[in-house]
């Protein structure tokens, strides 16, 4: 008695070199399921769920211009991941439903019921006196959100709730029955839909409701569905019933049996809001499902939701850059010289101020979404195009780039008066490679003990002004021995799982019971672990299912999964990484290195390295006179520019086992993007840093050495 709609989450913006066009091939990085009492309304509520910032089918603000018939018959011709806003367009065109078929190959029963409800939202849009009560029921019924009937009929979403309110008209909860009827479900869950009777079992009981973080994307994964899983498990433990508010199907938080009761909701301020009007909970939590329920925060605290944990007060001082920098001023801490911009002509004055490189983001988004260094104001001007975009509501954020600094991931939790730090991570590759691409090392490798103290000190005292209940994670970069903050997060962070696992420690699970009155003291968690062990994380890319892609990494992330590796020293256990990620290291053969200028005297050391543990080494011109000069035999080989026979050719003749390739503009990046490209079509590891590099050499001496050790993760705690 009910319909199921499972949408795709594409991320191609985050691949612009990669046509928006579907195949064979997946493409997807995750979905979204949406549950109603007819097709029109689970569509819509789908739509909404895939947090691309659209409210439903269309009408909602986002799509005023009506694309040319030439645009809408191209991209219903070419399977893309607009082409369901493509359809409505072609309806609003008045093609008719056979032509779309002809051009799309779509039943035609789908694209009937999307004509009813193109017809019903110019249907909304023709009242001339307010809405009516009928309209607005079957508006409703048919999954039009409140933001969306506000667009129609040029009011506000408060405005429609207050009407709604008025005629009573709220949802209802449907059960989907788990033991399909044969005795009573002791795990039901629940979809909202328009109509008289509610199946809701709402309890006395103390509860909390914990928000996940809809579909899988780049940049918010199934690490903060692990932290979701984890804070009902510790809901459990304390004897407070769990309700989970999530619209993806692929997440253990989505199991039935994983929490008390479980809404398959979108996460949405008016979706979420009905929810904890009908469950009255003791509070809510926002901080594990990512950036999607931390930006629901302030107006779930606006309509008097109580959440727990860090309050969205100290979560606006952090991701405010005016109020963050008088928080680090007043605790005597440094950061990059920044400034803020709304336009790209205060881009441009603030960049000449701050002097390039400089890196350009938006503010309020996860994995690096437009983020962008550049090196010139033209670079600039187009990059600031992108970032305002990306966050609108928002000023762009300008910062001076660091150059060959080290990045520092740290996670600490925090009870309001101790905080205690989760794990100090080293990342590998030096900054500017997203922290979500960067493969890192717990406990840190090559920091000094008193940066590691200064690090320790600084995340406490930032904890403490911002009054910190639960989880935080800070990005530091060290540079001429000055420890610079990046940036603060007041909330998991996609690393928990990563420390938790390298620790033996559940985080997740120990910030929940902080959250519900809990001490540090009374957990027995005030000192830090420090392993005995090396724990490596290493990114997973999805470059073999984009062709066009440069695998050269920067500051937006690209990676869809991670990996981990442990062992008892950092060589064996950035092996097993590399293994885990589908990197088969070499142990013997050719390496391939090709480096940009800034990049020649480190590339020296890891030329050293190979050629001592009995790699031939073989470079292009530039690379190649440069290792001679300094003593590191090789043979020298094209660039593709200068001719063949070149180095694609040598890869593709099975002459090059490993390839290190660090990227530069003009006529070098597209060779080097040629490079890299080989690299993935012929399945050749590769790495686009000179750290990389050199992990990658002690990686392969503890293959060679057959240093790899074998135990189950219990044995390390």
């Amino acid at each position: 008695d009910y319909c199921v709609v499972k949408i795709p989450r594409w991320t191609f913006e985050k691949f612009p070199e990669t046509p928006d066009y579907l195949t064979t091939s997946m493409k997807s990085v995750g979905e979204t399921m949406a549950i109603g009492r007819t097709f029109k309304e689970a569509l819509q509520k789908g739509l909404r769920s895939l947090e691309i910032g659209r409210f439903g089918l269309g009408a909602d603000g986002k799509d005023e211009n009506l694309p040319t018939k030439i645009e809408i018959e191209q991209n219903l011709a070419t399977p893309n991941s607009q082409r369901i806003f493509y359809l409505r367009y072609a309806l609003l065109a008045k093609m008719s439903i056979q032509s779309i078929y002809d051009l799309t190959g779509i039943d035609p029963w789908f694209l009937y019921q999307l004509q009813q409800i193109v017809d019903f939202e110019q249907k909304i849009a023709a009242t001339k006196n307010g809405i009516s009560d009928s309209t607005l029921m079957q508006a409703k019924s048919w999954g039009f959100s409140d933001i969306q009937i506000a667009h129609l009929t040029g009011t506000t979403e408060d405005a429609v709730k207050e009407k709604r309110n008025k005629l009573n008209l709220r949802p209802v909860y449907k059960l989907v029955d788990t033991c399909a009827a044969e005795f009573k479900a002791a795990t039901p869950y629940y979809y909202s839909t328009y109509e008289s009777e509610c199946e809701a079992r709402v309890s006395d009981h103390k509860k909390v409701i914990i928000l996940g973080g809809g579909p899988n994307r780049i940049g918010q994964g199934i690490e903060f569905d692990y932290c979701c899983v984890h804070a009902s498990f510790a809901l459990a433990e304390e004897g407070v019933e769990s309700i989970m508010v999530n619209s993806n199907p692929e997440t253990v938080s989505t199991d039935y049996d994983t929490s008390d009761k479980l809404y398959f909701e979108p996460l949405t301020k008016e979706d979420v809001l009905h929810i904890v009007e009908k469950e009255n909970p003791t509070g809510v939590i926002v901080q594990f499902g990512g950036q999607t329920p931390l930006n629901l925060s302030t107006s779930l605290f606006d309509a008097g939701v109580p959440i727990l944990g860090t309050q969205p007060e100290s979560i606006d001082i952090a991701e405010d850059r005016e109020l963050f920098q008088a928080m680090l001023k007043k605790l005597g801490l440094v950061q990059p010289d920044n400034k803020t911009a709304k336009s790209v002509n205060e881009a441009v004055i603030a960049a000449e101020a701050i002097g390039y490189p400089v890196i350009v983001r938006p503010s309020y988004v996860l994995g690096g979404r437009a983020m962008k260094i550049v090196y010139d104001q033209n670079e600039l001007k187009n990059y600031t195009k992108l970032a305002i975009t990306a966050s609108p509501e928002h000023p762009v954020l300008i910062d001076r780039f660091l150059e060959d600094a080290v990045e520092v991931d740290v996670d600490a939790i925090s009870d309001g008066s101790i905080t205690t730090i989760c794990g100090i991570m080293e990342h590998i590759e030096a900054a500017g490679v997203h922290s979500g691409d960067s493969a890192c090392v717990l406990p840190p490798y090559s920091i000094n003990a008193s940066m590691v103290s200064e690090i320790a000190r600084a995340t406490k005292a930032m904890a403490a002004e911002l009054n910190v209940i639960g989880l935080m994670n800070v990005q530091y970069a060290i540079k001429d021995k000055q420890l610079y903050v990046l940036e603060v997060n007041p909330r998991a962070s996609r690393t928990i799982p990563f420390v938790s696992k390298a620790t033996g420690i559940p985080f997740a699970k120990l910030a929940t019971k902080i959250m519900l009155g809990k001490t540090l003291k009374d957990l027995g968690m005030t000192e830090e672990k420090t392993p005995m062990y090396i724990s490596v994380k290493e990114a997973v890319l999805p470059f073999n299912r984009l062709p066009d892609v440069d695998t050269l990494l920067g500051p937006e992330m690209k990676s869809t999964g991670e990996v981990m590796g442990i062992d008892l020293e950092f060589g064996p256990a950035y092996a097993k990484a590399q293994l885990g990620a589908g990197q088969n290291l070499p142990t013997s053969g050719s390496v391939f290195i090709s480096v940009q200028k800034n990049d020649k005297p480190a590339a020296l050391e890891v030329a050293s390295q190979f050629y001592d543990i009995g790699f031939k080494i073989i470079a292009t011109k530039g690379t190649s006179s440069f290792l001679i000069d300094n003593g590191i035999p090789n043979k020298k080989v094209n660039k593709v520019s200068f001719g063949r026979p070149h180095v694609v050719d040598a890869i593709k003749n099975g002459e090059i086992q490993l390839i290190i390739n660090t990227g530069s503009g003009g006529e070098s990046w597209h060779d080097g993007y040629k490079i890299r490209r080989a690299a993935i079509k012929y399945n050749i590891p590769y790495t686009t840093t000179i750290a990389g590099g050199m992990a990658i050499s002690r990686g392969i001496t503890a293959l060679k050495e057959k240093k790899l050790s074998v135990k189950t993760l219990q044995e390390y705690y």
